[in-house]
């Protein structure tokens, strides 16, 4: 490999001279210049945004994927720019592992039902999840890499560059007061066998030297000024771009939380869902349980009063007598108010439908199921599952 020798030492001795002006400046021993306000305070506000666009970024990453494993794998396939195979969520094996146990406990049972319709909606919550995590990857968690990747890096650069621009400057500085000072030394102080010839001629090439050197570092200063002045301009460019990373940010974070929000709602509809399967389900059960056992009360009285319709003897000056739910008299306990949590339908004639935030009367008669409770909505009679209902005192 070819080698410029001169190249390097040059570059050697500045970077000695620009850490000997460093090391002076730190200790107090040689002038520094100092930035504009303005740019200051840009420096400042993008320090900030640097720092907690790092710490959103890594919290949100632990948010979004608590396995720190996983976290490692994901940001390896990231360097390698490879794409990283797809995960199963933990809510997709759970539900896995309950279809897995219907099928040894049988389907046909009752908690082999249960296990397939409850794995079936914990596989439904691990694909609303898999989506939000890919959404919040792309919308979110991109453009925040990118901005310390990528700008960031390249406003780091140009302060560096300003900041050796600026102690080329105060070097140039100090060598022209420097220059200065033993030329009014010079002139002060002058040779005091300068009345001999040769001696003339001496004082006149060092006052020549002297002036030379003058006019060699204010040459220098200025160059190193308009170097200066042209790179904190660049800089100062990059560092108001921030402005538009921070709006950028700004609709990122908002499509983030719209992300976030698609995802629960997803949940809480899964999840309602779930719950009025598993009603459904329970009530199947109880229906079959009590037919065998115990007869509903509800449906017995109804079953009572029509078979006693059907039954009784017709005469000519006796009219039949019709009896309703409203009118039969059940022995009644514990007699209550209770406000529906969520809409429910009806599933047969002796259910009554509700509707999400009403207050009904509700309350309890013996032998009923304990997930069930007959409620009254004016003249509207039925049962209404426990579930749906939250009691006050």
């Amino acid at each position: 490999m070819d080698f410029n020798v001169k190249k390097l030492a040059s570059d050697a001795g500045v970077f000695f001279t620009r850490a000997v002006q460093f090391t002076e400046e730190k200790l107090g021993q040689a002038e520094k210049t100092e930035l504009d306000p303005h740019l200051e305070n840009l420096i400042a506000r993008a320090d900030g945004t640097k720092t907690w666009t790092e710490r959103i970024l890594r919290q949100t990453e632990v948010l979004l994927q608590p396995n720190p494993s996983a976290r490692l794998e994901e940001f390896i396939y990231d360097k390698l720019e490879k794409k990283l195979p797809s995960r199963t969520t933990n809510a997709e094996l759970l539900g896995q592992y309950m279809l897995d146990a219907a099928t040894d406990f049988g389907p046909g049972t009752p908690y082999g039902h249960t296990l397939i319709t409850v794995g079936e909606y914990q596989k439904r919550l691990g694909g609303a999840e898999r989506e939000f995590l890919q959404t919040s990857a792309v919308t979110f968690l991109t453009p925040l890499r990118n901005f310390l990747e990528g700008d960031w890096r390249t406003i780091s650069k140009e302060r560096r560059l300003l900041e050796n621009r600026r102690l080329d400057l105060d070097i140039c500085k100090a060598r022209l007061k420097k220059a200065k000072q033993a030329e009014a030394k010079a002139a002060a102080a002058p040779d005091f066998q300068e009345t001999r010839p040769r001696n003339y001629v001496l004082s006149a090439s060092a006052s020549a030297l002297l002036s030379e050197e003058v006019d060699k570092a204010e040459h220098e200063l200025r160059v190193a000024q308009t170097e200066f002045d042209r790179q904190a301009e660049v800089t100062r460019l990059l560092l108001e771009g921030i402005s538009s990373t921070h709006l950028n940010h700004q609709r990122c974070l908002q499509d983030f939380a719209e992300a976030q929000a698609t995802y629960y709602t997803q949940c809480y509809h899964y999840m309602l869902d779930l719950q009025k399967e598993l009603s459904r389900s329970s009530n199947a059960v109880s229906i079959c349980h009590t037919s065998t056992v115990c007869p509903n009360p509800v449906s017995a009285v109804l079953s009572g009063q029509l078979s006693t319709a059907a039954t009784a003897p017709s005469s000519s000056n006796q009219k039949p007598s019709t009896i309703t739910v409203e009118q039969s008299q059940l022995p009644v306990t514990g007699t209550r108010k209770a406000k529906v949590l969520y809409d429910y339908e009806a599933n047969d004639t002796s259910e009554m439908s509700l509707l999400a935030d009403e207050v009904i009367t509700v309350y309890t008669v013996p032998g009923m199921d304990p997930d069930w409770l007959v409620g009254e909505r004016g003249n509207t009679k039925g049962k209404v599952p426990v579930t749906y209902l939250e009691l006050l005192s």
